[in-house]
């Protein structure tokens, strides 16, 4: 694995990320996502919320990874229809010339080397009352978060309460609006840039 990816965010294997999510539209339903809106899938690695997201917006999806490998699954199963873009979350406004509506961010989050760093660049490349959506697991640890009988997430140093990411993101410019649970072992952060 590149030393690029962030820790701890490799991509799970699809039978037990489709357990996990198995309907990724209702999930997205409950983050407030409109049809409207244009969102970005950041670090969208196979394209599991990617595909939900061509389906269900009216508007421009772009789906951003470093994994040149991930695109192309991501590709195969989400189609022409998402802008996709190969590079660095940490270089985000240089990938996105025209602000979106909502920055998607699940499951990756948590591994971000300097994460209020990468909330300001999300934050640039918001619309005005964009949103920033970051879904993360509950703190417990992989033994308590089984799928398919395995222990699965990231180790529990490694999460996060919504309160803990809050503190990270707010400084960034970005205000906190909403925290939605996903059980079995997930919650989403919704963050809003203030309108100007």
């Amino acid at each position: 694995m590149s030393k690029l990816f962030f820790p701890s965010t490799s991509m799970p294997a699809a039978d037990w990320w489709k357990v996990l999510w198995p309907d990724p539209a209702c999930v997205l339903r409950k983050l407030t996502l409109k049809p409207h809106m244009s969102v970005l899938d950041l670090c969208c690695g196979d394209g599991h919320f990617t595909e939900s997201l061509v389906k269900s917006q009216k508007a421009k999806v772009y789906g951003l990874d470093i994994d040149r490998e991930m695109l192309s699954i991501a590709k195969a199963r989400a189609g022409q229809d998402v802008e996709w873009l190969e590079g660095d979350a940490r270089d985000l406004p240089a990938h996105i010339k025209a602000p979106v509506d909502v920055v998607f961010m699940a499951n990756t989050f948590h591994g971000v080397p300097e994460q209020t760093e990468l909330a300001r660049r999300v934050r640039e490349v918001l619309k005005p009352g964009g949103l920033f959506i970051v879904v993360n697991w509950h703190v417990a640890s992989p033994v308590e978060t089984k799928v398919l009988g395995q222990p699965r997430g990231p180790r529990k140093d490694l999460r996060m309460t919504p309160v803990e990411v809050s503190k990270i993101v707010e400084p960034a410019g970005l205000e906190l609006i909403q925290v939605a649970e996903l059980p079995p072992f997930h919650y989403g952060v919704i963050f809003q840039k203030p309108e100007e």
